[in-house]
């Protein structure tokens, strides 16, 4: 343990001593990259007076076409996949690493970050109150997506000598091209996803978050922090390095205990909150049916609503990126279709629960209130409307955040990890540099401020749906005969339940 942990420490300290000329060179740097970048991967075409991102056309238009395909498997699918959840189909002896519960709570500790809280803020601002209607409808839609990715994450997921498991879109990209003898594409786009994967997690699925977390730290604690980024980031590494080093099997023993925790926690002080502002709750839900449909204020109207309620959604879920598919691949389980019903409820508890309930805390409190948050936007937004209840209420929030963050980033070494062993072999020596790596990146945004850097990882775990969208479109019919076929052996009893 010594050996990695001390690198690591010199690491940082080396960061830390530089670290007052690194954001201004690595920004002068990346700066025009990021521009470029981002103007390629969000480019926007004008519809009725809105701009609507392309990428994000691109994912609804998955999400719906699954939801069709699927014969509507997001509603039909519920039950079975809570019956999973509780291990009534568990068999101990299938193939895999973590339970199917274990394997839900790393996809959605992936999910529900920093984005829950202070994402939903800014998509309310910006859309309206209508955007949560819209936000709910493609987190409905994206439970099918999400359906396809991990069942095929499954499916064409690699067992390694040592019993442990690789999975994800570069596996089942690779494979599944190479079954319709298409190898060679199936290849390039199975490396141009890993390495996505791999930069997006040292971005949006690491540094971001550390960085948000020390931001609201430093916020409830009156700027007590200031200066101080580097501790922050060096406790959140080590904290970090400690889970990680024992692979998915370790993530998965926190992931079951600190999702279910942090999600209860959250909600239940939200849920306060919206308590509190009783009065103003008919007036909230009102208008969030009618701001979807009219989008007063809004530009674009309804369709800019909806354009911002389905960015929103997509940001969160991460329906078509790809990404809880590699953490749903590492499940015990001889069926592949078993996880995708699971991967069911990720969108749900995600976007229908945990992004609605954060909306109307905003909701009603601009009810009650409009003036409340004065100029704040963000989580600064969402941690006024606490305050504006009970003055201690931001530290509860300020908790739920570091848990959200900190979750986060487990989940996310594992992603970028395995686009790691795809590129360069499942090696312990390498998965430990890997390691020391990405805790490194995990202090460095505590300590620097690089947008545009996170601006390019960003845009690159996007980019990446694309390539993974179009997978999907192939091998669904891959899934439906699998879903198919399932559904005919549990109906007719050949598959029993265990408990």
């Amino acid at each position: 343990m010594y050996r990695f942990i001390l690198p690591l420490i010199f690491s940082l300290l080396f960061i830390t001593s530089a670290h007052a000329g690194i954001d201004e060179t690595i920004n002068n740097i990346t700066k025009p990259i990021a521009i470029l970048i981002g103007q390629i991967v969000f480019f926007k075409i004008p519809v009725f007076g809105a701009q609507l991102p392309v990428v994000v056309l691109w994912l609804v238009a998955g999400a719906v076409y699954f939801t069709f395909y699927m014969g509507f498997v997001n509603l039909r699918g519920f039950k079975h996949a809570i019956q999973l959840v509780r291990g009534d189909y568990a068999d101990p002896d299938s193939a895999g690493e973590v339970s199917h519960f274990q394997a839900l709570a790393t996809a959605v500790s992936g999910t529900v970050g920093i984005g829950n809280i202070g994402g939903v803020a800014v998509a309310v601002t910006v859309g309206g109150p209508g955007a949560t209607f819209w936000l709910i409808v493609a987190g409905f839609l994206g439970m099918s997506t999400k359906f396809v990715e991990c069942t095929l994450g499954v499916k064409y997921r690699s067992e390694n000598p040592d019993g442990s498991v690789s999975g994800g879109p570069m596996y089942y990209l690779k494979k599944g091209f190479a079954d319709r003898g298409m190898d060679g594409f199936g290849k390039f786009i199975g490396t141009f996803y890993a390495i996505g994967i791999f930069i997006g997690a040292l971005g949006i699925g690491n540094m971001f978050q550390s960085n948000q977390a020390y931001v609201q730290l430093n916020h409830v604690s009156g700027g007590a922090l200031d200066g101080l980024g580097w501790l922050v980031g060096l406790i959140l590494a080590a904290v970090v390095f400690v889970v990680i080093i024992g692979g998915i099997k370790s993530i998965a023993k926190v992931t079951e205990k600190v999702v279910p925790f942090m999600a209860v926690f959250y909600c239940l002080f939200a849920l306060i909150v919206i308590l509190l502002n009783y009065a103003s709750i008919p007036q909230a839900i009102a208008n969030i049916f009618s701001g979807a449909f009219t989008g007063e204020g809004v530009a674009g109207g309804a369709l800019g609503a909806m354009i911002i309620g389905f960015q929103r959604a997509v940001f969160s879920n991460e329906a078509g990126i790809g990404s809880a598919s590699i953490a749903h691949a590492a499940v015990r389980t001889d069926e592949p279709v078993t996880e995708g019903y699971v991967s069911l409820l990720e969108p749900f508890i995600d976007t229908i629960v945990i992004c609605t309930i954060t909306a109307l805390v905003i909701g009603t409190s601009q009810v009650a209130d409009p003036g409340f948050a004065g100029d704040a936007i963000g989580i600064a937004m969402t941690s006024s409307a606490f305050e504006r209840q009970f003055s201690w209420f931001p530290y509860p929030l300020a908790l739920a955040a570091v848990l959200f963050a900190f979750s986060t980033m487990i989940s996310w070494s594992y992603y970028g990890l395995k686009g790691w062993t795809y590129m360069f072999g499942e090696g312990e020596r390498g998965q430990n540099i890997y390691k020391i790596i990405f805790c490194a990146f995990v202090a460095l945004g505590c300590m620097v401020q690089l947008g545009p850097l996170l601006d390019i990882s960003d845009a690159l775990v996007f980019l990446i749906c694309v390539p993974n969208i179009l997978g999907l479109y192939f091998l669904a019919p891959v899934v439906r005969a699998e879903m198919d076929s399932y559904m005919a052996r549990l109906d007719s009893g050949e598959i029993k339940k265990f408990k």
